[in-house]
This record gives structure tokens, sequence and C-alpha cells, in this order.
């Protein structure tokens, strides 16, 4: 009897310990703390407007710790070398990405990572499935003629410039469409070769790439070309079955070289992407996994999306991790840690995914991924071509007018502040006021707290900032990123606390130098938040100690003819007109992204017709507000002096 209790105990402090891991499991085996030095600064004055957001967070109350793995990006063979470029492999390495998939998404399944093109597979047929042109496949080798695409050798070298490890995408559908005799054992022998031939350069593996869909090769397959009896159409109970041949195959090759590698197999994210998919997977390799995958896009499949539907679309990321975790334990099998190794979104139309609403939605996504646990994320993709403004690279490639070759886009400056001031921690946080604000809050091992301040609104906020259990030092700083006016609105350009590009889209060269925005702590921080703008905080520690207050004034509600107000040009230069101005609105005011007010006009006997006023403003990026009785319409203008 008393042994049986032991045991009893014993298993009750295994499940324990068990439920007590993090969801995001050995991604946090190589977490470090994380310090960070205020930045140069230029002194500003904080606004003394009224707040309409209280912001309370707390110091001691850690929601999580931040995977090095979670700022992760995608690459691909078909967008140069990049290894061999300077500037671009400097920018990388300023991302801190921790982590860079291969060899791309839908090629890996049809991607042969030791032959060229003159070395063509004998076990593979010259058609795959439902296709009328030759299967042409990707290899990892290429001839010297082949100067337009990059080979593994690249993508090695890519990981050693920028500090980063590989997650490799090992080809599945091999084992599907190949006409060997036994295909599954081939590929998953092809498979472990390749974790030989990486040495360790690569910690994370996955097998395949989004198996479940019909878009990918080896979904089905030609049966009187199969030499072991599949069925014409995979089923997640197929892909788990061939899972554990490649897991079994690849973990054997890894421990012989004296590495440690983990595997992950493709998951839906949700029953409207395969309804039973997971579970049919989960009952064949449930146990068996290192981690699983998902993949999503967020907005709806080649829609002309609105800021909004973009901006609205990351908490779905919550629903994604749900989904898959209540399907594990449905299926009795042990939760594991989950990777979202493809994210973007698929708006088209208007170019939202090269513009500054797309970097929005990336500091949204990055905060979204670490207060959901997930381990591992990569963004789709480094590089990519133009497609009149339908493109995920984060460097432009090909053919975009008025940029350079692999100039940063918008997203890239977000993400690049977004891992800089972010610490090693997530804090928990409450939010009063306005819900288009949203707030990712952090901590540092060297003292600071940090927070990244998102307002997705089309309204200006300004944002008390509280923070429990916390003393505070002598200064604030911050990094304030909107976007311009060119092209409606998803301007292609982001400037950062009011410094731009000389290019028709991107953002500042000087990134790594521009200095911070800084004030004094007071007996409270307010900031002035822009509409559609992201800030990143940061505040020194010290002794200083400040009440909460999370009193607020709501904004007014806004009057219809706030969008028929017209200022031209935009961007202005010495003058502006404005046009369709309601004669109730008595005085101009124009402030800086600081919130400093740099002009004031009366309206007197100009509104209600169209007038012209002269500025005399800087470069950068401003707000007009129109004042009247208990009313005010706000807009943004860019000012360029060249």
């Amino acid at each position: 009897m008393r042994r049986i209790l032991l045991s009893a105990i014993i298993i009750l402090i295994i499940a324990a310990c068990i439920k007590a891991q993090p969801p995001q499991g050995f991604f946090l085996n190589d977490w470090q703390a994380k310090s960070v030095t205020s930045p140069d600064y230029n002194d500003v004055t904080q606004t003394t407007d009224v707040v309409n957001v209280s912001i309370k967070i707390n110091f001691t109350d850690t929601l999580t710790k931040v995977p090095r793995y979670v700022f992760g990006e995608n690459s691909n063979p078909y967008t140069g070398f990049m290894s061999d470029n300077p500037t671009i492999m400097k920018n990388m390495k300023n991302l801190s990405m921790g982590v860079v998939r291969g060899p791309g998404g839908s090629l890996s399944d049809i991607y042969f990572w030791d032959r060229n093109i003159n070395q063509r597979p004998t076990d593979i047929p010259n058609m795959l499935y439902g296709q009328t042109s030759t299967f042409d496949p990707w290899y990892g080798k290429r001839l010297l003629s082949e100067t337009w695409r990059s080979d593994i050798d690249t993508f090695y070298s890519i990981l050693k410039i920028t500090g980063n490890t590989g997650l490799l995408t090992a080809n599945y559908g091999y084992a599907r469409y190949g006409t060997s005799s036994n295909p599954v054992s081939q590929a998953a022998h092809y498979a472990a070769n390749w974790v030989r031939y990486d040495n360790g350069r690569s910690k994370f593996w996955e097998i395949g790439n989004e198996n479940f869909g019909n878009w990918e090769a080896g979904y089905q397959i030609d049966q009187s070309l199969n030499k072991d009896g599949q069925p014409q159409t995979i089923s997640g109970d197929l892909y788990g079955k061939h899972c554990l041949v490649f897991i079994d195959s690849m973990k054997n090759a890894a421990q012989k070289i004296g590495t440690d590698i983990k595997i992950g197999v493709v998951t839906a994210e949700s029953s409207t992407t395969s309804n039973s998919w997971n579970s049919q997977l989960f009952a064949q390799v449930g146990d068996k996994a290192d981690f699983y995958v998902i993949h999503s896009y967020y907005t709806p499949y080649n829609q002309n999306s609105t800021v909004e539907t973009i901006l609205n679309s990351s908490p779905s990321t919550g629903d994604y991790i749900t989904y898959v975790r209540n399907g594990l334990t449905t299926a009795g099998k042990p939760q594991k840690p989950i990777a979202l190794d493809e994210w973007n979104i698929f708006a088209i139309g208007s170019k939202q995914q090269i513009s500054y609403i797309n970097g929005i939605q990336a500091s949204l996504m990055l905060g979204q991924v670490i207060k959901q646990k997930i381990g591992l994320a990569c963004r789709w993709d480094l590089a990519n071509g133009y497609s009149n403004g339908d493109d995920h690279g984060l460097f432009s490639y090909g053919s975009e007018p008025g940029v350079p070759l692999y100039n940063p886009r918008p997203a890239f400056y977000y993400m690049y502040y977004f891992q800089k001031y972010f610490g090693d921690v997530m804090l928990n946080s409450t939010i009063v006021g306005d819900n288009n604000v949203v707030v990712y809050p952090s901590a540092f091992k060297s003292g600071q707290a940090g927070a990244v301040i998102v307002n997705k609104g089309r309204s200006r906020q300004i944002v008390r900032v509280n923070i429990q259990n916390f003393k505070f030092g002598s200064r604030y700083y911050t990094y304030t990123l909107t976007g311009g006016t060119d092209n409606g609105d998803f301007s292609l350009k982001v400037f950062v606390n009011g410094n731009g590009t000389t290019y028709t889209a991107g953002g500042p060269d000087n990134y790594e130098t521009i200095k911070a925005n800084s004030s004094l702590v007071g007996d409270e921080i307010r900031i002035a938040a822009p509409p559609l703008s992201v800030t990143y905080f940061l505040v020194d520690s010290g002794q200083k100690q400040l009440l909460i207050n999370e009193t607020i004034t709501p904004n007014a509600v806004k009057t219809v003819e706030e969008d028929e107000i017209g200022i031209f040009p935009n961007p202005a230069k010495n003058t502006i007109t404005i046009s369709n101005l309601p004669e109730e609105y008595k005085t101009l005011e124009i402030r800086n992204i600081e919130g400093q007010v740099v002009e004031v006009d009366s309206l007197t006997g100009k509104a209600g017709s169209d007038f012209t006023i002269p500025i005399q403003l800087g470069s950068g990026v401003y707000v007009i507000n129109f004042l009247g009785d208990h009313k005010k319409i706000t807009r943004k203008l860019l000012v360029e002096q060249y």
C-alpha cells in the first residue's frame, strides 16, 4: 500500500512538473537575459494634452519569457545571393532574427538539396499529378552560369554572417511522388543525409510544407507510378505515419554526428483549413514530434483589404493556438511547442503588402506571437519581386520603381525597433480608453521598462504610461513610426521620429543613428500617439516613484464633415490650401510628431471657403488640428523640403 501511494505521489509530481513547463518548451533553452543602453536623444517637452488612454504595466508580473526565435524570417533561393551584399547582410544582422527558414515555402517539397540542374533524380516523374507541364524541381546546388539564384551553401553563409540558426524544411513531397520501390524510406534517407551535411548549423527541421493543401506537390499522386500502394490523396493519417519514418532517420543521423535537432510536423491552424488533418496526425505522431507548425496570412485571400481589416487580424493567432492545443488534448497527446513559421497578409490591390500599414501589422503580430507563447515565428519573406506592390518581401528585389536593390521596405523598420527595444520578458498590463490602442510591455535585465504602443486608429491619442512596482529614472525615450501621404491609406514610406527617405518607398538610411525623442520624467508620463502609428518606449530605472493614475477623458465623437476636409498639396513645401472646412472651426494648429505646437493660425474670415496659408516647417510628418467649439478635426501633413 505504501508503495502504491508513493508511486501515485511521484506520478502527480511528474505531472505537475510537465504542466508547469512553459508552452515554448525547448525554444527557451537558450533564452538569455537582455540588456539595453539608453539611446542618444533629442530633448523634447512632454505633451500637456488631455489623456485619452491610460496604460498600467506591472513590472513584477511576468507573462512570459521572450524566445530568441520569434523574430525570424523566411528565405528563398530565387532572389540572388544576398550573402555577397554587405548592406543587406548588415540590415539582416541588425534584425537579430535568431532563425532563418529555408529553402522556401512550397518549393521545399520539390527541393533536392545536393543536386544541380544536370543531376535530375531518376526516381521522380516527368510530370506531377494534375499538371500539364514538365516537372522541374528546385536544386540546392547551382551551375556557375545560374547567377540569378542562390544555393544551399549561400543559405549557410547567410546564417554565419548574420549570426542565426537555420530552420530547414525537408522535402516530404518526394515520399509521395517518388517512383522508387520504397519512396518513403528513400525520402527519409535523403532528409537524413541533409542533416549530416548541415552538421548542426540548423537546430530546427520540419517535414514538408502545408502538405494538407492541394497546391502542394504530393497532395495527390499518380498511383500508376507509385510502387508502395499509397492512396491518390494524402491524409493526416498517412502524413503522420510517414513522419515517423522521417523522424527516426533524421534523429539517428543527428545522433551519429553528435548534434541535437528538433523536428516539427505540419498542422492545420483551423478547421476551415482541414477538418480532420490534425486529429489523424496527432493519433500517429503526437508523442514523437518535437513541435507543431502552423502558417497564416491573416487577411482574406486576395482581397483588397482595408486598413481596419489588416490591423484587426492579428488576434486570430490566439484562436489558432487554441485549435491546435485542444486537438492535442482531445487526442490524449502531450502538449508540444508551436511554431508559426510563415506569417504575413494576403491583401492585394492597393500595395498593402509593401506599405507602412503592413509594418504596423508586423508590430502587432510580434506582440501576439510573444503573448500567445509561440516558440518560433518566421515572417514570409526576406525578399521578393515587386508585382505592383502585391509582394511580401521585407526587402525590395526586382522591378520596384525608384528604389535600389534590397532596399528595406517599411516593415523592416517596425521589426528593427521592436526587437531592439523589447526586453527579455513580456509583462502583464491593463489599458483604459480607446480600444484602438494596443500595448505590449516588457522588462530588461538591465533594469529598464519598455513598451510597444500601437495606435491602429485614425485619431491621435494621448497615452499615459503607469508602471507598478517600478522606480523611475530621470528620462524616458521614444521612437515613433508613422507613414507618409503617398498612395492613399497605404503609404510606401515610413518616418522615424520624422526622418524619412528620399526614395519613392522605404525608410531612413540612417535608422541606426537616429536619436530618440526624450523627456524628463515628471509627475507622470504622457505620450502622443499619432494616428496609425507605433511608438517604441523605453524608460530608465532609478529611485523615483509615481502614483498610478488611470483617469482619462474620452475622445469626442467625430463629425461627418471630417472626411470632407481637403489639404493640398500634401506633401507640402511652403503653402497649403484648405478646402471644405466649415465656418465653426476657428483655429488651425500644427503639431510635430512629438506633439509640440509649431504653428497656430486664426481661421476667422477664412473657414467656409477655400483658403491658402503659408507654412514654415522643416521636412517631416506633422498633425494639423482644426479647432472649434468642443470640436476638433485632425489631419496628417507631410512636409518635404528638398
